[in-house]
């Protein structure tokens, strides 16, 4: 019988010591990397072509034939290009090819908002998309005078779409997307 109790008793002290030592095992959160961006400054962009605007002082601006522009950031390897074409009585091509452009992103995209931009004192009419999803890129637009003048605008980085990856450097260039396209003036 004292055999029974001292067997039992070690039983239940194994079992108190085993049990009470363990840490209890919580999961980790699900995490994300922060990225902080510094606060935009912007400066007036002028060079030969027929258009102007304002950017972003941390973008790197090269000119290319025709006066199509790539606008670089480096810290978000990112960037925008800008194409300049005139406007010779083909307005409504040029509309439809950047529509088209767009919109060869449904695939990959969960949803494409449209934004119409107007400012009849500087006659600038557009469009500016914001792509949602794993597309190639998140922003584009387009702008023109109708008559004379008609840029376009897209955003492109230098990864495999993950939206939610790339989701704060993709908003952060939206935001210089548009200022560019509610800047823009004609020269």
């Amino acid at each position: 019988m004292i055999k029974k109790t001292i067997s039992l008793g070690m039983a239940i002290v194994l079992v108190i010591v085993t049990s009470s030592c363990k840490e209890e095992v919580l999961p980790k959160p699900s995490s994300y990397l922060r990225l902080d961006y510094p606060e935009a400054k912007y400066a007036d962009f002028e060079n030969q072509c027929p258009y102007a605007f304002e950017i972003n002082s941390d973008a790197i601006v090269r000119k290319g034939k025709n006066c199509d522009l790539t606008i670089t950031y480096p810290k978000m390897k990112a960037t925008i290009y800008l194409t300049y074409k005139p406007v010779n009585k083909n307005i409504d091509n040029l509309l439809r090819d950047a529509q088209k452009l767009t919109y060869e992103h449904v695939i990959k995209a969960d949803d494409i908002l449209e934004q119409p931009y107007l400012n009849p004192d500087k006659k600038v009419f557009g469009m500016f998309y914001q792509v949602e999803g794993n597309a190639a890129t998140n922003s584009q637009f387009y702008a023109t005078d109708s008559t004379k003048h008609f840029v376009t605008g897209s955003v492109y980085f230098y990864a495999k779409p993950n939206y939610d990856s790339i989701m704060p450097a993709a908003s952060y260039i939206k935001n210089d997307m548009q200022r560019i396209m509610e800047t823009l003036k004609w020269k």
